[in-house]
């Protein structure tokens, strides 16, 4: 594949006018996609494919669009003279961008990850023998995802990873269920059967009565399953900079009056570039640094800068993408052992997933949304009933602030399921929380 793109690179270059530049990226993946329900496979298949995006740089015009690709040089390099041909008429009728801006230092790069993923077979023996009995439904994705960037100033850049994940459900009856899911880059059989066996004993605890309590402040652990979901809120405008720039980002408070709004100081969050499966460039031919901080022992450290940002606020581009949002966001661990948490959570919610998550009020910080399959009602350090579903609704200030009591050693891979279109790059590395007073409004 990187061959591939590199000789479509050079057909472009050759058709290049005067005072033109090109951008180009590809995206590709190789990937099995098996479906499973009641604990059988429902559906098998492989995917292989890819796209080019080109854009067409004049002065301040560019023109840009998308091609699937076949994999045959001859009619790609026919349908690419084609479409340069097209963005060629469209320049002089496309306005000027201001905030146009691309890399003109040529940084080369070339990540060629080794694939240690198990045989799609092997992978799917151990499911199988392993889910027996239970209503089982999910997907296994698992193969390798491809990114490249060339320019005419000669840049190339190349990036091939290799994952699995494994996103599932277990129904007990009607609502109740348990969502697990296992993603990483070896099959660990051991691992695998460790996640299902606490899914077997959360389904057990689901045929206990369920349970309604009042609203209220309850003691919540948040597995780091359920704290992605309020991550994945906080960063939609979160960490970017234009979002901050225009006082539109849920951290306002805490960039612009840090005496008064903290997180607390045991919470460090970092774009980890260099641990996550998302290449180290972007479209613009920017190289992403390893690591960015953005919330440094509580405090706020850095921004998200993508190169429209950079030339409208005159900062510095640090390689983020056009929606300024983390593609490999990891939690530094906290120091409390996953093992104690009932213990330690008393009297009070556990809570696996969360769900229909939004802003309340974005200002502020405020997130509400709703509880979501096992989440549990803990007594005396054990779980004595399921609960039925609740809304809550709390400040980031308050869940990751001046309420987090602590945080797990244990920290989990969260490789996103999206398969729409593409399987998606993104990760989150987390850990778990244990928060006093949480309000849940119905």
């Amino acid at each position: 594949m990187q061959t591939y793109f590199y000789a479509l690179a050079d057909t472009i270059e050759k058709q290049l006018q005067t005072g033109e530049t090109y951008l180009c990226t590809y995206e590709g993946e190789d990937s099995d996609f098996i479906r499973f329900n009641q604990g059988k496979i429902r559906q098998a298949g492989n995917v292989k494919q890819a796209y080019l995006s080109l854009s067409l740089v004049q002065g301040q015009r560019t023109s840009q669009t998308n091609i699937t690709l076949s994999n045959d040089l001859a009619i790609d390099s026919a349908h690419l003279s084609e479409t340069l041909a097209q963005l060629r008429q469209q320049l002089p009728h496309t306005p000027e961008d201001p905030y146009q801006l691309y890399s003109t230092t040529v940084h080369n790069s070339e990540h060629l990850a080794n694939n240690t993923l198990p045989r799609t077979n092997d992978a799917l023996d151990t499911i199988l023998s392993t889910v027996q009995g239970l209503d089982f439904v999910g997907i296994y994705a698992s193969g390798g995802i491809f990114r490249g960037f060339a320019n005419s100033l000669g840049q190339r850049n190349w990036h091939s990873s290799y994952s699995f994940n494994t996103d599932w459900s277990c129904y007990h009856n009607q609502d109740k269920a348990v969502k697990s899911a296992y993603a990483g880059f070896i099959w660990d059989n051991a691992t695998f059967a460790k996640k299902m066996e606490t899914v077997k004993q959360q389904l057990h605890r689901l045929s206990y009565p369920a349970r309604t309590i009042p609203r209220g402040e309850y003691r919540v652990y948040l597995s780091p399953t359920a704290l992605s979901s309020i991550m994945q809120v906080l960063c939609w405008g979160g960490f970017g900079a234009k979002s901050q720039r225009t006082k539109h980002s849920p951290l306002q408070r805490l960039i612009d009056n840090p005496m008064e709004y903290r997180l607390h100081a045991g919470l460090t969050l970092t774009e980890n570039t260099a641990s996550g499966i998302a290449p180290d460039f972007q479209n613009a031919g920017f190289i992403k640094p390893a690591q960015v901080p953005l919330i440094k022992a509580g405090k706020f450290a850095q921004s998200l800068v993508s190169p429209r940002s950079a030339k409208q606020y005159h900062l510095p581009a640090n390689g983020a993408n056009d929606e300024e949002m983390p593609l490999s966001l990891e939690m530094q661990a906290g120091n409390f052992p996953q093992a104690y948490v009932l213990k330690a959570l008393d009297t009070g919610i556990y809570i696996n997933n969360l769900w229909y998550l939004n802003y309340s009020d974005r200002p502020a910080g405020r997130i509400t949304g709703m509880t979501r399959f096992a989440t549990f009602w803990v007594e005396n350090g054990e779980i004595v009933a399921p609960l039925n579903v609740m809304r809550f609704d709390e400040t980031i200030y308050n869940l990751l602030g001046k309420q987090l009591i602590a945080l797990t050693i244990e920290r989990e891979l969260i490789i996103d399921a999206d398969t729409y279109d593409k399987r998606a790059n993104s990760t989150m590395c987390l850990a778990g929380a244990l928060v006093e007073g949480v309000r849940f409004t119905l």
